[in-house]
């Protein structure tokens, strides 16, 4: 066994120090270090007082080693290829349906149209007990999810419950090749529906044919103004793709991302490759914390050519380029290799690892950040992902709306709607629509404490701990706190009816349904409209010299 580690383990580094000069320190430290350890691990593998799981061992060693370094860094388990493989592929074996949690159970967020799930039937909101017979009580959403997933031609047996069915349902479906939308929705907004929208999820393989693909369709429609480009939540992917989908807005041959690296083999300079088709148009990108990687290069790139107006919140600030080394036993190392720099030369890394413990970060203060000009001449800084142009912050939902949506009581009542009426006849905004909402509230162990009564509770604990306790008096107390209880759903009735028209639209028209349902509503989206309409402003956002 120690032959057979020592030997791998040399084979790892041969790769991890591909172009190093020769250095006999390096190696030394090296051979000496694997021979430590691999002699720990034998004699604890062996002799420790209770029995270990070799397997177990080996990898807490590899992890805590990887998390010193940063925190994307890792080792890629045979289980977790199906994301690689999603994003370099852009497809994956399935049934086309996501899973997550719902009130401790696990349900389906939506099956995808066209595919084996939304083909034999299976809705949103359905839970799902058993797959090929195996209960999923005890099990995370992403085991369920690799469980339902597999090879092309296959079949899993689904069982799941739904609201109004007595008896569980089962359901036999097909795996097939499901392809991945990274434009998740595409289409027109503004009153004159003369600006177009496109909601990008994702930086997979096709992301930048399918912007293009969407910016074309939209086109052919009408004759657009403007167009929003929507980041938020955009985690990132490929570099390439994030490079060709700047290049549909800018010139060919226009630089969009720099990497540097350790070595001299990981520089590489990324321009543009293909004339743009949309060069000239009036365009708005859209971001938020959950906009990172290849998000915060198109935003970053965007912005540094004074091509767009940024909007939004701070990005998420990841700037490590990584690649993937195939290992042993189908495994891979997924490792930082070098950082990115945008076409001002700015970094947009937000946090420096120390190397020290745990993914130690050390956030680069104001004072210590760098000040770059884009091509117009305006002052940005690095060191903190993308700034945008005009900061808009998503509206946090209230404490009522925050309960309502941690109890599932908006997904409950919408299974409980779907299961009693074949279509939403009810427009947006119908009071008989909301006070149905009301009373199902009212029907449900509903968990919520208004500020009023957590301040209650402690004048209650006050009185009692001073023997001055008035159960008439607090019982007054509580009937106004009761009263300001249904005021709120009162006062909140238009946001809550947003995420409960939101959840219903899902159950009969599905993502795309619900997407453009929720346009009209969104906040962000209509102030970057407004920018749009308003040539001046743009030009004056993107000429401005600070």
């Amino acid at each position: 066994m120690r032959k057979f580690l020592i030997a791998g383990l040399l084979a790892l580094t041969s790769l991890a120090l591909i172009g190093v000069a020769r250095n006999p320190d390096i190696y030394f430290l090296i051979k000496k270090n694997f021979t430590i350890f691999s002699e720990v691990y034998r004699e604890v593998s062996l002799q420790y007082v209770d029995k270990v799981d070799p397997e177990k061992l080996m990898r807490k060693g590899i992890n805590a080693m990887l998390e010193s370094l940063d925190p994307y860094t890792v080792l890629v388990d045979e289980a977790d290829r199906q994301n690689m493989e999603i994003l370099s592929r852009g497809s994956y074996g399935g049934v086309g349906i996501e899973v997550d949690y719902r009130g401790g159970d696990i349900v389906v967020v939506a099956p995808i149209e066209g595919y084996a799930a939304h083909r034999k039937g299976i809705r949103s909101g359905d839970v799902i007990t058993r797959v090929d017979g195996v209960s999923v009580k005890n099990l995370m959403p992403e085991q369920v999810q690799e469980l339902i997933d597999g090879e092309l031609g296959s079949t899993v047996t689904m069982t799941i419950e739904r609201y109004g069915m007595e008896e569980p349902l089962t359901f036999e479906l097909e795996r097939q090749r499901i392809e991945v939308k990274n434009v998740a929705y595409a289409g027109f907004i503004s009153e004159d529906k003369n600006v177009g929208y496109i909601l990008l999820n994702r930086f997979s393989k096709g992301t930048a044919d399918e912007v293009r693909m969407a910016i074309d369709e939209l086109s052919a429609q009408k004759e657009l103004s403007g167009v929003v480009l929507d980041l938020r939540n955009n985690p990132g992917g490929l570099l390439e793709e994030a490079v060709a989908t700047v290049g549909k807005f800018v010139s060919e041959g226009t630089r969009v991302v720099e990497t540097r690296g350790r070595f001299s083999q990981h520089d590489n300079v990324f321009a543009t490759e293909e004339s743009p088709v949309m060069p000239d148009m009036p365009l708005v990108v859209l971001q938020n914390g959950g906009s990172a990687s290849a998000s915060e290069i198109v935003a970053g790139a965007l912005q540094d050519l004074d091509r767009a107006v940024i909007m939004g919140e701070q990005s998420f600030g990841k700037g490590l380029v990584q690649t993937v080394r195939e290992l042993s036993y189908n495994t891979a190392l997924k490792m930082t290799i070098s950082r990115y720099y945008i076409p001002s030369g700015r970094s947009i890394q937000s946090v420096r690892y120390t190397h020290d413990d745990n993914n130690s970060a050390v956030m680069t203060p104001d004072s210590l950040r760098k000040e770059f000009k884009t091509r117009n001449g305006r002052t940005v800084y690095d060191g903190n992902g993308i700034s945008p142009d005009l900061i808009v912050s998503d509206k946090e939902p209230s404490l009522l709306e925050t309960s309502l949506l941690r109890q599932n009581i908006f997904f409950e009542f919408a299974n409980r709607y779907a299961a009693d009426n074949d279509s939403l006849g009810q427009p947006f905004g119908a009071d008989d629509l909301y006070q149905q909402f009301m009373r199902f509230v009212d029907e449900q162990p509903f968990d919520y404490q208004a500020p009023s009564e957590n301040h209650l509770v402690k004048v209650d604990s006050l009185l009692a701990d001073a023997g001055e306790k008035s159960e008439e008096h607090i019982q007054e107390l509580k009937d106004i706190a009761a009263r300001k209880k249904e005021q709120q759903f009162i006062d909140e009735r238009p946001q809550l009816e947003k995420r409960l028209y939101l959840e219903l639209i899902a159950r009969y028209k599905g993502q795309q349904g619900q997407t453009a349902a929720w346009l009209p509503h969104d906040e962000l989206v209509n102030r970057a409209v407004a920018v749009l309409q308003d040539e001046n402003k743009y030009n004056r956002i993107l000429a401005e010299i600070n």
